[in-house]
């Protein structure tokens, strides 16, 4: 499949105003991507938890404009508008063009909010542009009668993947692959697949409690951080890894060797931030307390047997990954021990699961 795939026939259907919301989640990567090239490509595949609490929901309300005179839109979160929004949201309504031939025609109004902190290092903009792709695609398939549901989900994740990589993976649950692999069938690196193969009951309803650490803005954004791996020394020797991982990923998932999918989960995490560290300019995202939390975690895990265990997006907050039957007690490990290295005392009690959803 190519990008041409994604280019719509002829609309048949004439549609002056409307409006669709989406609520769609974030998720968070256990093999991790870092690094892209040209039109949002992957340098490596990666394979990530559906979240399900942590979601951004959108509403696009939109009105046919007499004069074409490019992209018309605003946009809105938690009620204010904000203009800061805008840059990002034009150079993906560029990107996408030529895949929803739509946007010109209209005046979008774009009103969303998250159920977390924006820019904290949860992937807001992985929940905010696939909510935002999949209300657009809900105009399209009203415009056309051409539009499967199997295409609609297919294309708004390659959509997606043009306003932010990770967006791509946050359609589908539990588990997301983007990126091509050979060990994973229908993997593409135009969009995120439902993980294909059966999980082993050790990973259903698994865990993830996010520690917030620091809400604030992060000090590098996503985007830099991802074009510093352009030269970066130990860059193809990364990529080589995390394919190899995601192999090792496949077969920890069918025999739910917990110890296994906890070393290579924690490994991972360890490594991305290790990527930014040696990047040039190089930058640190964790935080003292970041490194608080993860010893805390690892002497838990060796005083009493348990299976939790850690991974970090690209920010200083954690996510605390554990199987459905320790919840109790790792919660209260938790709030005893870890909660006072969590910026208020805040943190987010989160499990995984199945995708977005139209309201």
């Amino acid at each position: 499949m190519t990008e041409e795939n994604f280019i719509p026939k002829p609309y048949t259907n004439l549609i002056d105003s409307g409006s669709f919301t989406w609520a769609s989640p974030s998720n968070i990567a256990l093999v991790k991507y870092w690094g892209k090239k040209e039109h949002q490509i992957p340098e490596n595949p990666s394979i990530s938890f559906t979240l399900n609490n942590c979601k951004t929901t959108t509403t696009v309300s939109f009105s046919k404009k007499e004069i074409n005179t490019g992209f018309s839109f605003e946009v809105f979160l938690d009620g204010e508008q904000k203009e800061d929004f805008k840059p990002k949201i034009e150079i993906f309504f560029k990107r996408v063009e030529v895949y929803l031939p739509f946007l010109n025609a209209y005046h979008f109004k774009i009103e969303t909010s998250n159920t977390f902190p924006h820019s904290s290092g949860i992937a807001s903009s992985a929940s905010g542009m696939s909510a935002l792709a999949l209300c657009l695609m809900s105009i399209e398939k009203e415009l056309s009668t051409d539009v499967s549901e199997q295409d609609f989900i297919k294309k708004a994740s390659f959509l997606s993947r043009l306003g932010s990589g990770s967006a791509c993976r946050s359609l589908e649950g539990d588990l997301v692959v983007w990126g091509t692999h050979d060990e994973i069938k229908g993997s593409s690196d135009l969009f995120g697949v439902k993980y294909p193969y059966d999980v082993h009951q050790n990973f259903k309803n698994y865990q993830d409690t996010i520690l917030l650490v620091d809400k604030g803005e992060k000090q590098v954004s996503s985007t830099v951080g991802h074009n510093l791996m352009h030269g970066h020394p130990f860059a193809q020797k990364r990529f080589k890894q995390a394919n190899s991982n995601l192999s090792q990923m496949v077969s920890i998932l069918k025999n739910g060797d917990l110890d296994q999918f906890i070393a290579l989960v924690e490994s991972e995490a360890l490594t991305l931030h290790a990527m930014m560290m040696t990047s040039m300019p190089y930058f640190i995202l964790m935080k003292p307390n970041t490194l608080e939390i993860i010893n805390k975690i690892w002497n838990y895990r060796k005083q009493k047997g348990s299976k939790v265990c850690f991974t970090l997006d690209a920010g200083a907050n954690v996510h605390v990954l554990y199987p459905q039957n320790e919840r109790a007690s790792v919660l209260e490990f938790i709030k005893n021990e870890l909660v006072a290295y969590c910026q208020n005392g805040q943190y987010i009690c989160d499990v995984i699961g199945l995708g977005a959803n139209k309201l």
